[in-house]
């Protein structure tokens, strides 16, 4: 046959043009034919045959390049579907009943003022079905089951599940959004506020699937190390198409994958909208991520038509309707669900071919294409996406799966751009709900202003299989449960070698914090529990000596030789190892922290998490992370590593640390320090281990701050207000040398600043004849917190006394304090000091230079506070009023330039 003549042009050069070819007539006869192809059917039928013959590669096994993107169908044609396992009736009024009353909950809350969300539910309800009667696993087993993470917005379609199986009364339902009697029900996944149902926040979009592929990994690892068997354990991630932009929900999508994560199912809710309008509206959301899961190595399931579209693919003979959807953007998909027949006919269905495939079906059939049939409201697709799901293995997998936000709540809903702000129906919308969901509710319940919550009876078939399911099942879901397991055999040989200094070595706290942590992961009763993480900054921390000790978890293990084996200190990768170094990501390491600091929840396992990371990468990079692990009641420890603003003084701007203490005072279950000293840190250590994990163990979460500047760390001073002292958030550290002196002074200092004012102690004795106490205050927040419940309790008749105000009573002369950070942070605690109270501090930008030069620059060194502190007692006429006009002739360049 003759071939056609192509330009050169179309045979453009590829990677494989650098291989030799051993049979280059038969490369050319491969070529000529799909070329023929292309000439005599058109270049759909050579697309579709290349596609068919690299499906058939894939089966047999040949390695060749995944196609990112498929066409719009069905991963799983109805052929391939296996019978539906459960009562498809009775599951159906199940989740009928469950519509209503998230409709009606939600909008009883909205004539209130509280709003609410009914669209997402309502395009999501049979995801969320087919997997709480078919997949789901509860606790009752192993004590782990599944973990899920609910879509925030669904949050009304799981309430009213909750409901229907009894576990919340109609009472409850009633106070959705009504929390401050403390009977209500949160808006969203907070475990916080509803500890006994739910596990993980997630409606702080973008946090949740980033998440839930670091559970993942930690359930992986607890298994890994013989901790748990989570082996039967798997993640569920509920997504909605928009939320998907947030970079984290795809930021580690290629980790889930490289470690083999098929504990792990995404289900997206492609209902093709976001808050305001179309994910896409010009192009595909689908598409988009079928290609970037593909991409990073994910399994990908597309659940996108109902069986009413089986009728037009036999129909299609040539392909003709897989091009228009193919083609088609999502805003017009979006329209054709809110349009009729004639505008579908017109629009979709044009040119011969298509009008052929239109012209055997009916008005009706063509609306229910778009306006009902879609991949995920039927439970038969959805049962075969998640079966496929849970049975694929070695990679992780996404669901796609398309419907329509607002479905079955009528057509002022369903499709519409504003729905996400529609909060309430109306009682002509409740009856045409109650019509389509053909739920038994006489008219007679339908009058006056509110509709009817309504349930079948504890004792009707409905809720007799919703339990029987769940019994199968292994319990309710979602649940949260703490079974009390407190750690209490601590070694106190580590705590007490730090509290006895470093006698003439000089070592920074950073440096004293790992040696205790390594000493402590030593402790043959808890040791194991430690979970050590760092972003890929184990050498600067000085933690290279657990990569041949503890070892680096890695799934795989180690399979090559390390460049480094030959040393002491080598790389040493273990399938159980316990450091988790995540590489350079901040906000994969605090989901890894989360995932640990829960798991005493989670899986019934207490975990000791201890995450170091420069300060600047922590409250000010992952601040929404640190939020949703105090909902989530997280416990361990967090530490900024090389803080301060004046202790990282070659880096620069982005990572010189002032101001992470007052980030981190606003959130209510960080507990947070600042210790200047090792025997501080041993303190604050052990205090923390007793209140997070002892017999009374609270939710709260330490966050240490520790320095990079080596010095000679003192003994712990004798006497038991020492120890209460660094609890409570301050103790005087080293009292005036005289005193009874005329001139008197009380100098507080947090973390490194200690040694500053130390110096200007020194100072002040010796050239101005002015005795000062120095005090270390080891909590700046811990003691305005204090020093509020104790505001709180004169209101209610009760004679409490602030720590603070208490320590400093009867102190002579007024108050300076410093800190390397912002002066509101020493700020936190001027209403409750009875004396004339000052501040110094690091405002404004980082910059780079050396220490000393830094510390003149912000007025924080010896120098500036010794003229600070002069101008005070000035003030007071404790020294004479030409005092601070020497001091400052007399350290000039020392005291700063004026800014």
């Amino acid at each position: 046959m003759t071939l056609p003549q192509l330009p050169a042009e179309t045979f453009r050069t590829s990677e494989l043009d650098q291989l030799p070819d051993r049979d280059t007539e038969e490369t050319a006869e491969w070529r000529a034919s799909l070329d023929a192809v292309i000439e005599r059917a058109g270049p759909e039928r050579a697309v579709y045959l290349l596609r068919r013959v690299h499906e058939h590669a894939a089966r047999v096994g040949l390695a060749l390049p995944r196609l990112v993107s498929t066409d719009y169908l069905n991963t799983i044609p109805t052929a391939a579907q296996q019978a539906f396992p459960g009562d498809l009736s009775m599951e159906t009024r199940i989740t009928a009943l469950n519509r209503w009353n998230a409709a009606v909950m939600v909008s009883r809350g909205s004539r209130l003022g509280l709003g609410g969300h009914i669209s997402t539910y309502a395009s999501a309800a049979w995801l969320y079905e087919v997997g709480f009667q078919h997949f789901f696993r509860g606790k009752d087993q192993d004590g782990s089951g599944d973990q899920l993470y609910i879509q925030g917005h669904a949050s009304p379609g799981i309430y009213a599940r909750v409901f229907l199986e009894g576990r919340l009364s109609e009472q409850q339902l009633n106070g959705f959004r009504r929390e401050a009697d403390g009977h209500g029900l949160p808006s969203y996944p907070h475990p916080r506020r509803l500890p006994w149902l739910w596990e993980f926040p997630t409606v702080s979009m973008g946090l949740g699937p980033l998440a839930a592929i670091y559970q993942a990994r930690f359930n992986r690892y607890l298994h890994n190390r013989g901790i748990k068997d989570t082996s039967g354990s798997r993640v569920w991630a509920f997504l909605g198409d928009g939320e998907m932009d947030e970079p984290e929900s795809t930021a580690a999508l290629t980790l889930a994958a490289r470690e083999g994560l098929d504990n792990l199912v995404f289900v997206v809710n492609c209902n093709l909208q976001r808050l305001d309008g179309p994910v896409r509206p010009n192009s595909k959301i689908v598409q988009e991520l079928e290609a970037r899961f593909r991409g990073a190595g994910w399994n990908v399931v597309k659940a996108l038509w109902g069986q009413a579209w089986d009728t037009v693919w036999q129909r299609d003979t040539d392909g003709a309707v897989v091009r228009r959807l193919d083609e088609l953007p999502d805003a017009q998909l979006q329209t054709y669900a809110a349009r009729d027949a004639a505008y579908i006919r017109a629009h979709f269905f044009t040119g011969e071919k298509l009008s052929a495939v239109a012209a055997g079906l009916t008005d009706g059939q063509l609306i229910d294409l778009f306006a009902d049939s879609r991949g995920g409201h039927e439970p038969l697709k959805v049962h075969a996406a998640y079966r496929a799901a849970v049975e694929h293995r070695g990679q992780p997998t996404v669901v796609l799966a398309q419907t329509i936000k607002g479905h079955t709540l009528g057509p002022e809903f369903q499709s519409r751009n504003a729905n996400h702000q529609m909060k309430k129906l109306t009682m002509e919308q409740f009856r045409h709900l109650r019509d389509t969901l053909r739920l038994p509710i006489p008219d007679s319940a339908l009058r006056g202003d509110e509709a009817p919550f309504w349930h079948p009876g504890e004792d009707s078939d409905e809720a007799r299989y919703l339990r029987e399911r769940r019994a199968a099942l292994g319990g309710p879901v979602p649940v949260r449960r703490v079974v009390p397991r407190a750690l209490t055999r601590f070694s106190p040989s580590p705590f007490r070698a730090l509290e006895k200094g470093s006698s003439k070595q000089e070592i920074a706290t950073t440096m004293a914090l790992i040696r205790l942590v390594k000493d402590l992961m030593r402790d043959k009763d808890t040791g194991h529990r430690w979970v050590p993480i760092v972003p890929d900054e184990a050498r600067t921390f000085g933690m290279e000596s657990l990569f041949p000790t503890a070892g680096i978890y890695s799934p795989d293990g180690q399979t090559y030789e390390p460049v480094d084996i030959d040393q002491l200190l080598h790389y040493r990768e273990a399938r159980n190892g316990q450091l988790i170094d995540e590489g350079i990501t901040e906000a994969g390491s605090m989901a890894e922290f989360t995932a640990a600091a829960t798991s005493y929840a989670t899986h019934g396992e207490p975990m000791i998490p201890f995450y170091i990371f420069y300060a600047m990468f922590g409250f000010q990079r992952t601040g929404d992370q640190l939020w949703a692990l105090a909902d989530q009641m997280g416990r361990g420890f967090v530490v900024g590593a090389t803080a301060g603003r004046t202790t990282m003084t070659g880096e620069g701007l982005q990572h010189a640390d002032g101001h992470s203490h007052l980030l981190a005072s606003t959130n209510p279950a960080a507990v947070s320090y600042d210790p200047a000293f090792a025997y501080e840190i041993a303190v604050i250590v052990e205090d923390g281990l007793r209140r997070m994990y002892g017999p009374q163990a609270e939710d709260v979460f330490y966050y240490l701050t520790v320095y990079n500047e080596p010095k000679q760390q003192p003994p712990m001073p004798q006497g038991p207000a020492v120890r209460e002292g660094i609890v409570r958030g301050i103790y005087r550290f080293r009292p005036a040398e005289s005193p009874d002196a005329a001139a008197r002074l009380q100098l507080l200092a947090s973390g490194t600043a200690i040694h500053w004012a130390l110096e200007a102690q020194e100072l002040l004795r010796s050239h101005w004849d002015v005795h000062a106490d120095v005090w270390s205050v080891t909590s700046w927040t811990e003691l305005r917190r204090d020093a509020m419940r104790a505001d709180e309790a004169r209101l209610r008749g009760e004679d409490l006394t602030p720590y603070v105000t208490r320590a400093l009573a009867g102190a002579p002369g007024p108050v300076l304090a410093v800190s390397d950070w912002m002066r509101q942070v020493p700020d936190q605690i001027s209403q409750w000091v009875e004396q004339d109270y000052a501040s110094l501090g690091t405002d404004g930008f980082g910059l780079s230079d050396t220490r000393d030069a830094v510390r003149r620059y912000f007025h924080v060194s010896a120098e500036s506070i010794v003229l600070a502190a002069l101008d005070r007692l000035a003030r007071e006429g404790a020294v004479p009023a030409g005092t601070v006009a020497l001091a400052r002739e007399r350290y000039g360049r020392q005291a700063g330039p004026v800014r």
